[in-house]
């Protein structure tokens, strides 16, 4: 896609969803923060925070998340996917932070990757919300609404960060992926595409786009 075109586009998700916050998770913490992006995996940020709002309560730090114990991780987070899983990262995760790390999330890609439960998409998304470094996450929906539009094409999501990162300008690299995140949710889906209320439809590469 030419640098006009980019531009383009980067200028028309920035007026429509540049109020709106980076996230839909609700944390208050660095390690709040973690916990629910592991747990959003694969699951909605709504179901997520229905379920951290009562494990927080009683456990917002790892120390106290691993007297809570593995067990009763599972039921406060029984409603999520993978919920057995994922009880058993975070249970692994906090044990971790607390003798590895004293307690605290650390900052390097390198070391939260050694985390269970944290692998790429995880760990950009925590850098860029919590360090505010420009990490661009590549979930489902970035990865699908780059390639539909033909903003970074590329069969693995691995390549398209690594083209997002050479093409998305520093000043909005800790914004795009909520950008197109919430475009992929509201509006951009992977079966409903609602091309008719699609901001970026005259600019859109993708030849199953609706006809109008």
């Amino acid at each position: 896609m030419n640098r006009t075109n980019i531009q383009k586009i980067l200028f028309l998700l920035k007026k429509k969803y540049k109020k709106k916050k980076r996230t839909t998770l609700l944390y208050s913490s660095a390690f709040e923060c973690l916990i629910s992006v592991i747990l959003s995996a694969q699951s909605q940020d709504i179901i997520v925070n229905k379920s951290t709002k009562n494990l927080f309560l009683v456990a917002n730090n790892p120390k106290k998340m691993i007297l809570l114990g593995e067990k009763k991780i599972r039921y406060y987070i029984k409603n999520i996917g993978l919920y057995k899983k994922k009880a058993k990262n975070i249970f692994q995760t906090c044990i971790l932070l607390l003798n590895t790390y004293k307690g605290l999330v650390p900052s390097s890609r390198k070391e939260l990757e050694k985390l269970p439960g944290v692998g790429r998409k995880t760990s950009n998304v925590v850098l860029n919300l919590i360090f505010n470094k420009k990490t661009i996450a590549v979930d489902t929906h970035v990865f699908r609404i780059c390639n539909r539009l033909g903003l970074a094409i590329g069969n693995t999501p691995i390549k398209v960060e690594s083209i997002l990162l050479k093409i998305i300008p520093n000043n909005m690299k800790l914004y795009i992926h909520s950008w197109l995140l919430f475009h992929g949710r509201n509006v951009c889906q992977a079966k409903n595409i609602q091309c008719n209320i699609c901001i970026l439809y005259k600019l859109c590469k993708y030849n199953n786009k609706l006809k109008f």
